[in-house]
């Protein structure tokens, strides 16, 4: 993690994710995904029923940037929980498949509603 003092758009992000349990940084909204992956994350996300935020990094190139340096991970979409960089597109996917990615949000408290 970089220091969020010296860069707004740090700040921005680490604000975002402190405030919100469950935050997708993604291309687009939720309800229009501008890429295939970010629109593959937000299925599988509302598959398990946890509410979420969508952050669209296609309205600022700041933040676009911002993202990938702050978690030192090269690509879009992001996904958080509580806090926490969970991973992107495959990462998501493998831990959906698995039952993983369902465990992982009961376990920090997120609530899981109907799909």
């Amino acid at each position: 993690m970089t220091d969020t003092t010296e860069n707004p758009v740090h700040a921005f992000i680490a604000a975002t994710v402190a405030e919100h349990p469950v935050v997708l940084f993604m291309k687009g909204t939720p309800d229009a995904p501008r890429c295939g992956f970010s629109a593959a994350v937000v299925q599988i996300l509302d598959h398990v029923g946890a509410s979420f935020v969508g952050v669209d990094v296609l309205q600022d190139e700041a933040l676009r940037d911002g993202i990938k340096a702050f978690t030192d991970w090269p690509t879009i979409p992001q996904l958080y929980v509580k806090g926490e960089f969970v991973g992107g597109s495959d990462i998501v996917r493998e831990m959906f498949q698995s039952g993983e990615l369902q465990q992982a949000l009961t376990e920090k408290g997120v609530v899981l509603g109907e799909a």
